[in-house]
């Protein structure tokens, strides 16, 4: 097992959350730039690589039923979540309220995202999953802080968040090699369902990027560098 992922998954989300108490204003021009990018990124890998792989199974014939479960999946989750999956951040009133359908939906939608990381054999996955989950958890402790939660309930809840991706890795890694449950033929079934959940987030970002479907220079260069990666990662992986 390959414990410098299980740290870069759980660094990224945690200190992309914790930066909320060194960055002051909530609309973070890096942050949106990041989030053009890991959104176009995960976009590609899931075209170039996710999608082939659950595909290449027995079971093949049954997969586009599983993305189309995911993405429902995922437009029911940001009723609860409000679009931090995205990065959005929305005021909240009331001190110490805490918001239960946020934090639930974010730790559900992170393991989920762990879960590819089991079969990412070139690494390309884990670099666009923790990219995206650095605005993520800047959203969510922003959230937090408008809630006038305390620093220290504040990084509790960043760290829960934080262990969610790396604990949905560690799981699928029992999944795809029969030693949880001894379930590994469902396991291409989950993929499906994780597929349908970046195809919706990833167009949702894309989408979002400005108004009226148009994007500033800035975030073009940050698309066309996020499929620019996944591409070099795709022809450098099909060379060996």
């Amino acid at each position: 097992m390959e414990a410098w992922k299980f740290a870069v998954l759980f660094f990224c989300a945690f200190l992309g959350g914790a930066a909320i108490f060194l960055v002051k204003s909530d609309k973070s021009k890096l942050l949106k730039l990041i989030l053009s990018f890991s959104g176009a990124y995960l976009f590609a890998i899931t075209v170039l690589h996710l999608i082939p792989d659950a595909y290449s199974g027995p079971d093949k014939g049954q997969i586009g039923i599983f993305i189309l479960i995911g993405f429902l999946l995922q437009i029911f989750l940001e009723q609860f979540s409000e679009g931090v999956e995205h990065g959005h951040i929305h005021k909240h009133h009331g001190d110490n309220v805490f918001p239960f359908g946020i934090m639930i939906s974010l730790c559900l939608h992170a393991f989920l995202e762990g879960m590819p990381l089991a079969k990412d054999q070139h690494n390309e996955l884990i670099f666009g999953i923790s990219l995206h989950h650095i605005p993520a958890a800047f959203a969510l402790a922003s959230i937090l802080m408008q809630n006038h939660f305390k620093k220290g309930s504040i990084i509790i809840y960043l760290l829960i968040f934080a262990i969610m991706a790396p604990l949905g890795f560690y799981v699928s890694i029992g999944l795809s090699n029969g030693t949880i449950g001894g379930i590994d033929a469902y396991f291409n079934k989950i993929m499906g369902i994780v597929i349908g959940i970046f195809l919706h987030i990833s167009t949702t970002i894309l989408f979002e990027s400005s108004a009226d479907h148009k994007i500033n220079t800035r975030k073009m260069i940050a698309v066309l560098l996020g499929i620019g990666v996944a591409l070099i990662g795709f022809f450098a992986g099909h060379a060996h």
